[in-house]
């Protein structure tokens, strides 16, 4: 499938330029590679923001068309606003038809739910890998590779060696060496939560303050109980009160009696 894209030359750099550009529907690019000088160039926004929308746009080999000359590109970069749906900057490499290129493809996974680990078994595809490292010539690049995995039974798993790819298609050296795994069938472990056990309940007979309440009360206690103490001392020495009076009583019958005898 061929997918066309329409670019302009682009006359002004730097970030203040690209910043203008923006404002008025435009976004800023770049096309590099097969040993030619880069260009930089300028793309209508909203149609390229539909076609990154596409899963073939980031896996294909795209027609660019600059100022009327075309050339065989792919999408090797793109920048978007962090929380806009807008495209800030976008870079495209130019490639060479006898020279292998480089790509990250997406998987495609057909017939999982056939697969006896699934139908018979009770089993769950998971998946481990949603695009694979490949090389190939421009014209061998494939949009996807598909998984096909009728055969697939409970607990197997499909690592990339055995991954089925198209003509003049394979991994890339890191995928050989490490071969990952990609997809698998098992039962999916059932998770057990544990009720809590209700905190046991005591009844309390009565209202419990609280520990502002617990905190008043207990300076009121403390100070009846200074007043009490302080009562207690005043009722003590009342009586030694009570009988110097007498005394002091006695003092003046005798003085008076002393005057009756003179």
């Amino acid at each position: 499938m061929k997918i066309e894209v329409t670019a302009f030359p682009r006359a002004h750099k730097g970030s203040g330029a690209s910043r203008r550009l923006r404002v008025t529907g435009r976004v800023p690019g770049i096309v590099y590679g097969a040993a030619q000088p880069a260009q930089e160039v300028e793309l209508d926004h909203n149609p390229l923001l539909l076609q990154l929308k596409r899963e073939a746009f980031h896996a294909s080999i795209l027609d660019l068309t600059v100022n009327g000359e075309k050339a065989q590109v792919l999408l090797r970069d793109y920048q978007m606003h962090p929380w806009k749906q807008q495209v800030l900057h976008v870079d495209f490499q130019r490639v060479d038809r006898n020279r292998k290129i480089r790509m990250r493809v997406p998987l495609h996974f057909v017939n999982g739910e056939i697969a006896p680990g699934v139908k018979t078994g009770g089993g769950v595809v998971q998946i481990a890998m949603n695009d694979l490292d490949i090389q190939c010539l421009p014209d061998d690049l494939p949009e996807f590779i598909e998984v096909d995995l009728k055969d697939i039974q409970l607990n197997q798993t499909l690592h990339a060696a055995k991954i089925a790819m198209p003509k003049g298609v394979e991994p890339v050296a890191k995928l050989k060496h490490e071969n990952p795994s990609v997809v698998s069938v098992h039962v999916p472990k059932e998770i057990v939560i544990e009720a809590e056990a209700p905190a046991p309940v005591t009844e309390i007979i009565g209202e419990v303050p609280a520990e502002g309440e617990e905190a008043v009360a207990a300076a009121a206690e403390g100070e009846k109980g200074e007043k009490g103490e302080k009562a207690e001392k005043g009722e003590k020495k009342a009586p030694a009160a009570e009988k110097k009076e007498p005394a002091a009583a006695d003092k003046k019958e005798k003085g008076a009696g002393k005057k009756e005898k003179e």
